[in-house]
């Protein structure tokens, strides 16, 4: 019996993504089928360009995708898409593909069992633009979760995980509240708890600087402290809320699994610079494990062969693992 497939969107088609797929794959061997979906001319197109060699098995849309699966060739499912040169500018010329690419996943998920769902980086700007903050906020719609969900940037030794995303700085401390909070750190109980077995040990960053109160009733004292009582109650392990200016000292880190912070640069900055893109981005509360390797189209090395694959194997590795 066929096992179930890893999907992979390749994203925004003007990205490095075709280059690493392929560097994945001849780096690291998946057990488990692998099913891009995405053009197919034009990722032929663009190894051939970087002059990188690779056979691919072209699958057609059906409900049940076990007989065509390749274990040993990467799978691919064509999406067409027009294109001029192997490599042009992130334009939102690719808005219609990159959406057609996550319909088409959507369509697999509803009638197949898969292992996983990856997807390649996409431009906040010209994709996602007003309607969505990010991917985590566009899936989280799509599948109707409402606030349900969290952003968890995983790494083996420590995690990260924001309250608020992708939003602007100004607006941070009307969108927190007790409520969200309390969801973020249970879905990371809970995840913890099904793919370690374990219980986590979380740290609660403050908002403010030192989580001092400047005011008569700082966030700190109105939101996160009840927050962190409430969670103790249910058993989650927690401290804080903490400094954010010294969590992140290695004598900290050892101490907790992850750090969860109420904006999005208050620990992705600290983890990137601690473990440059050895990290993947997983979207918790979904029906599916959705994983996101944690950099972006990085238009600077289009068609250069010098990208490092390092954190989609790690997403294909996550996957092969649970």
């Amino acid at each position: 019996m066929t096992k179930k497939p890893i999907l992979i969107i390749c994203g925004e088609p003007n990205s490095i993504f075709s280059e690493i797929i392929i560097k994945s794959f001849k780096k690291y061997k998946s057990k488990k089928p692998l099913l891009l979906i995405g053009s197919h001319n034009l990722m032929l197109s663009q190894l051939k360009k970087m002059k990188i060699k690779t056979k691919l098995n072209l699958i057609k849309l059906n409900s049940d995708l076990s007989k065509q699966l390749d274990t040993i060739k990467i799978n691919i499912l064509n999406v067409d898409y027009k294109f001029k040169k192997p490599f042009e500018k992130i334009s939102s010329k690719s808005n219609k593909y990159i959406e057609k690419c996550f319909d088409v996943s959507f369509k697999i998920i509803a009638s197949n069992k898969i292992s996983g769902l990856i997807n390649g980086p996409i431009s906040k700007k010209f994709f996602l633009g007003k309607k969505h903050q990010g991917i985590t906020e566009y899936l989280a719609k799509k599948f109707k979760l409402d606030q349900n969900f969290a952003m968890l940037i995983y790494n083996k030794n420590f995690s990260v995980s924001p309250v608020t995303t992708h939003i602007p700085i100004n607006l941070v401390k009307n969108r927190i509240n007790k409520k969200i909070i309390v969801t973020k750190c249970l879905l990371i109980s809970k995840f913890y708890k099904k793919f370690f077995n374990r219980n986590s040990k979380i740290a609660v960053c403050g908002l403010n600087p030192h989580c001092e109160n400047f005011f008569e009733l700082s966030e700190e004292k109105k939101i996160i402290e009840p927050a962190i009582k409430y969670l103790r109650k249910r058993k989650i392990n927690i401290d804080g809320p903490m400094p954010a200016d010294t969590i992140f000292l290695e004598q900290n880190l050892t101490k907790y699994d992850v750090i969860l912070g109420m904006y999005h640069d208050q620990v992705l900055a600290p983890i990137k610079a601690l473990n440059g893109f050895d990290a993947i981005n997983l979207t918790l509360g979904l029906p599916f494990i959705r994983i996101s390797p944690d950099h972006g189209p990085n238009t600077n090395m289009l068609g250069k062969n010098k990208s490092s694959p390092k954190s989609l194997i790690e997403s294909i590795k996550f996957l092969n693992k649970f």
